[in-house]
Parts: C-alpha cells; sequence; structure tokens
C-alpha cells in the first residue's frame, strides 16, 4: 500500500532561558538616570522622552582628552555637529574645550548662534556653496576642500575678497578597512591628493596650512588609524620637501565607538569595543615616531559618536500588548524607529524603568506607526509589561536626534540631568505648529 506523503514542517526554535526561576533574581530593572528617577520625568515631562547625562557627557570627553593629551603635546577636540547638535549638548563640549566641526552652512550657522568664533570652526563636508565658503574664509574658519571643483571656487572666491586664505585638503586612502570612503576627499593612492597640493602651492590665493582625513564609522580596528597616521604624515612630508612649504596641522577626524550593541557581532561591546586608549596608543604612537624630531603639528580630532552615544537613553511606555502567531508577547510602545534612526544598526541595552514582577520571556516591541517596518526589538527578554510601563533605551545619543523624522507623531522632549541630580528641559515636546509653521496653503485651497 503505497503511504500518504506527508509535507515536512520546520519549526522555529526560540532559545530561552534554562531555569526560568532562576532568572527572577537577576531581574534588570533601571529606575534612575544619575539618581533621577524616570517615573518621575515621564509625570513630570511625559512620555516618550529622550535624557541626556550632562556627567555622563562631561566625563566620557576627559577620558578621551587625557587618552590623547597624554600621548601627544599638540591635541584639539572638535565637536562633530551632525552627531547631535543640540545647543545644550554642544555647549557641554564646548565648554569642556571642544570647538566645532561642521559639514553644512546650517551647522556652521548653529555653531556661531552658541558662541564659537568662525576660527573655532573646522568646516568639512563634500558640499559648501559659495556663500558659505566667502564667510567661513571671511571668518577665518578651517575650511578642508574635498574635491577640485571646490578648489577651483575657493580660489576665485579668495580673489574676489582679495584675501589669500588658508585651507586644508581632505584625503582618502587604503587603510586595510571596508568599505573605503572614497567619496570624500582625494585620492592618496592615485595622484589626486599631490596634484590637489601642487595646485594649491601654485595659487595666488590659496595657502595649504594642513590634511584631514576620515576613514569610516564606528571602527574596531585601532591599527586602521595608525596606518591613515602613518600614509599621512608621508603625504605631509614629501609635500612640504616638493613645495617649500610647512603644514600646521594633521585631522584624523573620528569613528570612533560607542559600547553599543552593534548587530551582526557576536561578542558584547564590554570585549568586542577596544577602550579609547587603544585608539590614542594607535595614534599617538605612529605620529611620534614617524614625525621628525620638534615637529607637533596640531592634532584635531573630530570623534562624535564616542563622546555622546552612552550619554543619552530613550523612555518609552507601553501602550498597548498582543499575543504573536508564534505564542511570544508583542508589546506596542509610544515611541518607534521615526526616533530611533540607528535602530537598523544596533541592538539597544531595554530595561523596565520599574519592577514588574514575573519572569523575562521573549518578546517583540512594536512603535506605534502605522508601518509594517517600525519594530524596535525584535526579539528581547523582558518580564510581563503592563499598560504603561515604562522602559529605557540606551545609548541612544548619537545620530537619533538629528536623523529623527516627524512622521505620524510628534517629535517629544529632551531633557537632561545636570550635574546635581536635577532636570531641565533642553528641547520641548513639538506642537502642531511647530510642523506646520513652514507651510502656506494658497487662497483657493483653504477650506475656512
Amino acid at each position: 500500500m503505497k503511504k500518504r506523503y506527508i509535507c515536512p514542517t520546520i519549526v522555529k526554535q526560540v532559545v530561552g532561558v534554562m531555569n526560568k526561576f532562576g532568572n527572577v533574581a537577576m531581574r534588570n530593572v533601571k529606575e534612575d538616570i544619575d539618581g533621577a528617577n524616570i517615573e518621575a520625568m515621564v509625570e513630570q515631562y511625559g512620555s516618550p522622552l529622550f535624557v541626556f547625562s550632562e556627567k555622563q557627557l562631561r566625563n566620557q570627553y576627559r577620558r578621551a582628552y587625557q587618552a590623547f593629551s597624554t600621548r601627544y603635546p599638540n591635541v584639539q577636540f572638535s565637536w562633530s555637529y551632525k552627531t547631535n547638535y543640540l545647543g545644550a549638548i554642544c555647549s557641554v563640549l564646548h565648554q569642556e574645550g571642544e570647538i566645532a566641526e561642521v559639514v553644512s552652512g546650517f551647522e556652521y550657522q548653529k555653531a556661531r548662534s552658541l558662541g564659537m568664533r568662525g576660527d573655532q570652526i573646522i568646516f568639512n563636508g563634500p558640499w559648501k556653496s559659495d556663500e558659505e565658503l566667502k564667510v567661513a574664509f571671511e571668518e577665518n574658519a578651517i575650511v578642508n576642500l574635498d574635491n577640485f571643483n571646490e578648489l577651483h571656487r575657493a580660489e576665485k572666491i579668495a580673489k574676489a575678497l582679495g584675501k589669500k586664505v588658508g585651507v586644508g585638503i581632505r584625503l582618502n586612502m587604503d587603510t586595510g578597512t571596508y568599505p573605503r570612503w572614497s567619496k570624500f576627499g582625494f585620492n592618496l593612492e592615485t595622484s589626486q591628493a599631490t596634484d590637489a597640493a601642487a595646485r594649491i602651492a601654485r595659487s595666488e590665493w590659496l595657502e595649504l596650512k594642513g590634511i584631514h582625513s576620515h576613514i569610516g564609522t564606528f571602527m574596531l580596528e585601532p591599527n586602521a588609524y595608525s596606518l591613515q597616521v602613518q600614509k599621512m604624515v608621508n603625504f605631509m612630508l614629501h609635500t612640504e620637501i616638493e613645495h617649500e612649504i610647512e603644514l600646521e596641522y594633521i585631522d584624523i577626524g573620528g569613528g570612533f565607538p560607542s559600547k553599543s550593541r552593534l548587530k551582526g557581532i557576536y561578542l558584547p561591546p564590554e570585549v568586542s569595543v577596544p577602550e579609547i586608549d587603544a585608539y590614542a596608543e594607535a595614534v599617538c604612537n605612529t605620529l611620534t615616531s614617524v614625525l621628525p624630531n620638534g615637529r607637533t603639528p596640531k592634532l584635531y580630532l573630530e570623534t562624535g559618536r564616542h563622546m555622546v552615544d552612552e550619554a543619552g537613553s530613550l523612555v518609552s511606555s507601553v501602550i498597548g500588548q498582543k499575543q504573536l502567531p508564534d505564542g511570544n508577547s508583542g508589546y506596542f510602545l509610544d515611541a518607534g524607529v521615526n526616533m530611533l534612526y540607528t535602530g537598523a544598526w544596533y541592538n539597544f541595552n531595554i530595561a523596565p524603568a520599574v519592577d514588574t514582577g514575573g519572569v523575562a520571556e521573549a518578546c517583540t516591541l512594536f512603535g506605534p506607526l502605522c508601518m509594517n517596518i517600525d519594530v524596535v526589538a525584535e526579539s528581547a527578554y523582558l518580564p510581563p509589561l503592563p499598560m504603561n510601563t515604562p522602559l529605557v533605551m540606551w545609548p541612544v545619543g548619537a545620530y537619533n536626534v538629528t536623523q529623527w523624522m516627524q512622521f505620524i507623531t510628534y517629535r517629544p522632549a529632551v531633557i537632561m540631568v545636570m550635574e546635581d541630580g536635577s532636570t531641565e528641559i533642553i528641547r520641548r515636546k513639538e506642537v502642531l505648529e511647530d510642523v506646520t509653521g513652514p507651510e502656506v496653503v494658497p487662497q483657493k485651497l483653504q477650506l475656512k
């Protein structure tokens, strides 16, 4: 007798906690940020809510500055505005001694509005308009040119000003990492960088003052910076001999990682992410070994993520729950991917701000948006979460409040926990007028 065909099935295996009773004693609850109670902050400022720690921000800068300044005598950090340009965040780092690094006219104006002089601003980026270059030259900003078109425009603008201006050039190079950031700057392995330096050396209106490079983001290999510095110094020395000049600075950009949990990496960040001293050692040891005796050009660093990421948290509340087809719980939060741009690359630490009791189980966290892709965490292990339970997600301080979207919902308030434990609003919650203010409805289309 012929056997009946049975279609095979594949059942997804979800690895849970072997001893669920033992897990209760290890319950993860985060009740405060620098002593400020999270429930009380939600009651005062609402949910969702971004929270930044002034103490963490200052301490992170001081550790990084000490790591580099104790190994090299001429160090200047510049705050990367694109990472987080909230005025309070920038001001803390400027108080600590950082100058500004900007990549647009908007960011340049923001830095000036916060009290930075033109000569305290590094102006990078692949596009700077003629007017933006004119202002930067007039105010003696540090301008790193990105391409030959920009070089040509810079020369014309300087000539129109009747002023010889100092500029830097951005380089791109092979440091053994992938992807290579060849979009930006003049290539070092071909003749581009050499030709750019020669073009400036021949110019009546431009003077080469320094070189700049940024090799990538969330760089986990300190030795890549060692190779970057070696190549940059070799180029600098060759250029100085060739054109009988002396450059004033070497700008190695940023890219140092934070303790974020990068997706696709098995090891936790405490193991996979090197300490800042490893990067300082790679950079400064190479500098001192390849520079001629007595030469200490200014070393600019433009680290952003490493400074601010761990200082930022997002508090979000449970607004709904449902049972998913796989049997796990799905929770809806009042914050979604419109507020967590970096959620595509990082698995955030997530913990309830109150002890809800119960055993941690696999669950999925959804945002409130009417989009199927609005998933904050595909697989989290959390105890049962009653309605209105506040959850804390961290680190989220880098890029989320510059790349967040006003989409479907208003953007939330942002507060800072000050060093004394008090809290201050540093950006209020949006209202309708913030969104509609720039709009114009033609008279023909008005309904009232």
